[in-house]
């Protein structure tokens, strides 16, 4: 998905929440559920969106595009594709979020995302990873780790009954570690580093029971702006919910995340996309 999707995505469930509801703010509600509600599903309050901390975890089954290189002692390294090379294969992955909320308008965001691909391959042909020649019809283990922690804060500028408006800003840490290992050499590369972020969110309820949400942030580092150095990191998330009642919920979505680095001359281009699914707890 292009950035300009992306953004007309977004900007269509922004304009929902900035259209829908009243501006009067909520009153406290008590544990009303689903299959129990007070009133009809689609006229009424909507349900989720009180909580002090709210939590949710879930798998995530994206299609991984995943390129790197390393060089070592002078010598450029090869552009590995891990998937034709190496053949990295679609895996599940856990991810948790903690949102606290001391106000209204006023959230505090901690996501956690470990990714990691190992595999067994033969490879067909001729790599150079780290200085290290890896030859044709060797067999190799290789292993892709990527962890990535989000901290943010999210401003809802615009609050309705039944959606919100909101900029989100982020400090990205993501650690990065690629390895080859095989009988003639084990040989690694590992990055670190903190991202800033900067984003939007809205939100619209189609039923009170029922919100749809579109969440992007992205940063991008200017070419000219640290020598050989240049980093982009771009993520879009939409997720439809259904509130069983103000504490527990289920979300099934869709995500993309796509980074990409330059480092001195080691470089790497990871496309992240797919549908994922989770449980939500609301105290």
């Amino acid at each position: 998905m292009t950035l300009s999707r992306h953004a007309s995505v977004f900007l269509v469930v922004a304009s929902g929440a900035l259209l829908s509801g009243t501006s009067s703010p909520a009153e406290a509600q008590t544990n009303e559920t689903l299959w129990a509600g007070e009133g009809s599903i689609l006229s009424g309050s909507s349900v989720g969106e009180h909580y002090l901390l709210e939590i949710a975890g879930g798998l995530w089954n994206p299609t991984a595009a995943i390129r790197a290189s390393s060089e070592q002692f002078g010598i450029i390294g090869t552009e590995i594709d891990f998937g034709q090379d190496l053949g990295l294969t679609t895996q599940q992955h856990g991810e948790l979020r903690l949102t606290f909320k001391p106000a209204r308008r006023h959230k505090l965001r901690l996501y956690w995302l470990p990714i990691e691909y190992r595999q067994k391959s033969v490879l067909e042909r001729r790599l150079v990873f780290q200085g290290i020649a890896f030859n044709v019809g060797l067999p190799v283990d290789s292993m892709m780790q990527w962890n990535s922690w989000r901290f943010g804060y999210e401003l809802d500028v615009i609050v309705r009954e039944r959606g919100f408006l909101g900029l989100i800003l982020e400090a990205k840490y993501t650690e990065l570690q690629a390895e080859l290992d095989s009988s003639i050499a084990y040989e690694y590369v590992r990055a670190a580093a903190p991202i800033p972020a900067i984003g939007a969110i809205g939100r619209i309820y189609v039923t009170r029971f029922t919100p749809v949400t579109a969440e992007f942030t992205m940063f991008k580092l200017p070419d000219n702006l640290v020598k050989d150095y240049v980093a982009q990191y771009v993520d879009f998330d939409i997720f439809g919910t259904i509130n069983l009642s103000n504490m527990v919920g289920l979300n099934v979505g869709y995500r993309s995340l796509d980074l990409s680095y330059l480092f001195d001359r080691d470089s790497g281009d990871l496309k992240l996309n797919g549908p994922y699914f989770s449980g939500i707890f609301r105290f």
